[in-house]
């Protein structure tokens, strides 16, 4: 029996591999902060799920839909870093650690781009908070030398799929006539189906000599007109009013998060997955979102 430990495990994300893992009879642990699970403070009962488990994935951090003032800021860079070192810690006491340890980071840390696409070699790293909060994340990550567990940071892209995430406020707003592009509507929306992510995580357990850093995106991002018109298509929409830049900012101030979230073009591709032999089973935002609505 598999032993898999999900730390921060309770959101959109960690709720899906848990549903997976239990699936497929394996022994899942949860660390959070919620009840019923281990606590971030109990650094023995981190150790004792740790200890000789298969997998470590983390997925923990404040969420980013906010606003960006001072005391969010530092709980969102905080959330992520002490996380990280406590688990590292816990690795570390460990007698027989785990095989793998998965980190969240995000597919953010690159610049802006409409000019070319980025990939985890020739990517160029952006700058600002959200970028800030990504570099210190993946150097807390790699600043345990671990000898007998492969460390593997994740670059996940926006995360699509059934029963949260990012769909329910992107299908409100075409249901309520709100469709259309948003900004330019040149911005690159790079994603990935839920179900990929899971994958690519098997995916990467079972290739052993792979390791280090991982852009989890599918290969054909789009622009945001182009996302705008597929989600409208999804639910036959015919017209969806554009947003310019003004209202999102408007819009974002009433509901208290960040226009970054929309605007900024993220044109990342999942070059060392596909020289590695993954295939992604939703390649394509028009499949993706054709499962999605299914269900």
């Amino acid at each position: 029996m598999k032993k898999i430990v999900l730390a921060g495990g309770t959101g959109f994300i960690g709720s899906y591999f848990e549903k997976k893992f239990t699936s497929e009879q394996a022994q899942v642990y949860m660390i959070s902060r919620q009840e019923g699970h281990i606590s971030w403070d109990d650094h023995e009962g981190m150790v004792a799920a740790l200890e000789g488990a298969d997998m470590l994935i983390n997925l923990a951090g404040k969420s980013v839909n906010c606003r960006y003032h001072e005391r969010n800021k530092e709980l969102i860079l905080k959330s992520r870093i002490d996380t990280t070192k406590r688990l590292g810690r816990a690795i570390q006491a460990c007698e027989n650690p785990p095989l793998t340890w998965f980190n969240s980071s995000t597919a953010t840390i690159y610049r802006h781009a409409e000019d070319r696409p980025m990939t985890e070699e020739s990517g160029e790293i952006g700058s600002g908070f959200s970028v800030k909060v990504a570099e210190e994340w993946e150097r807390a990550f790699f600043s345990f030398p671990l000898d007998r567990t492969r460390q593997i940071a994740l670059r996940i892209a926006i995360v699509l799929g059934p029963d949260g995430g990012v769909m329910t406020p992107y299908m409100n707003l075409v249901k309520y006539g709100l469709g259309g592009e948003q900004g330019t509507g040149n911005q690159r929306f790079s994603w990935i189906h839920v179900e990929d992510l899971y994958r690519i995580v098997l995916f990467l357990q079972e290739n052993k000599e792979l390791s280090g850093i991982f852009n989890c995106a599918s290969p054909h991002p789009v622009p945001n007109r182009e996302l705008m018109k597929l989600l409208r298509q999804a639910i036959n929409r015919r017209f969806g009013l554009p947003s310019p830049k003004w209202l999102l900012e408007l819009g974002a101030r009433m509901i208290q998060t960040e226009t970054e979230l929309i605007l900024k073009s993220r044109w990342v591709i999942p070059d060392r997955l596909m020289k590695s032999g993954f295939d992604f089973k939703y390649d394509t935002l028009h499949k993706a979102l054709t499962e999605i609505v299914k269900k």
